[in-house]
């Protein structure tokens, strides 16, 4: 990591959605975040950078002090051999190829990584795992999307001895929107937390110290940002070493 070592404050990528977007006169495709993942990085002490899924370059890893892999629209079934169930729907094939790119550097450069509800789902398939792509069928029930735009609850209970309990103990309540669901889980990631209906709900990466990824959203609870200060004490934590 290129700016180990340094006093500026950590930077932190975060990659972000293209979408047809309204904004004043302009009908555009932009790329854009929502601005509760920005203030989560600057609450915790870092520096948000937008990483646009147009143009991929790793390199841009090496300015970086850590990755955010944000969440999103569902990830295309065909990039792990997956016919498209009927409600996966807008899918966008180049941000998946993009952030596939930038968590394997992120891995083989052992930089600091959060993924964040479809990057959690985007870390399980670029590592060799599939998933369910309508999450009702396999449990029974929408709590984990309650209607449109409505975020739901979820008790998640933590396996011991893991970076997740380390941060939230034996079991926590968590924000959660999202349809689709860890299957198949990729060799080398280990489950850490599920819901009460099985449902994956962290998990990490073996070898790593800080490779962790939650299918919830740290970002929409301002009162618990343990994640993303844990993101940044680690950044501090590696420079110390």
């Amino acid at each position: 990591m290129a700016s180990s070592g340094s006093d500026h404050q950590p930077r932190i990528g975060i990659t972000t959605y293209l979408e047809p977007t309204i904004w004043g006169v302009w009908e555009r495709d932009a790329a854009l975040l929502p601005r509760v993942y920005l203030d989560a990085v600057v609450a915790a002490g870092g520096v948000p950078l937008l990483l646009p899924p147009v143009g991929t370059d790793p390199s841009i890893l090496q300015i970086l002090d850590g990755l955010v892999i944000a969440g999103g629209c569902d990830v295309d079934p065909t990039s792990y051999g997956a016919v498209p169930h009927s409600e996966t729907v807008d899918t966008r094939p180049g941000r998946d190829e993009h952030e596939a790119v930038l968590i394997r550097a992120a891995l083989d450069q052992d930089l600091p990584l959060l993924a964040i509800c479809r990057g959690l789902q985007m870390l399980n398939v670029t590592l060799g795992g599939t998933l369910q792509q309508h999450l009702p069928e396999a449990v029974g029930h929408d709590e984990h999307r309650p209607s449109p735009a409505i975020f739901g609850r979820t008790d998640v209970k933590i396996d011991p001895d893991t970076l997740t309990a380390r941060l939230f103990g034996d079991r926590t309540t968590v924000h959660c929107y999202h349809h689709q669901a860890l299957d198949v889980v990729a060799p080398g990631l280990r489950v850490t937390a599920r819901s009460g209906d099985g449902t994956v709900e962290a998990a990490e990466v073996d070898g790593h110290d800080f490779a962790l990824g939650v299918q919830w959203h740290p970002e929409e609870n301002p009162d618990d940002l343990r994640l993303f200060t844990a993101l940044v004490a680690e950044v501090l934590r590696r420079r110390t070493r």
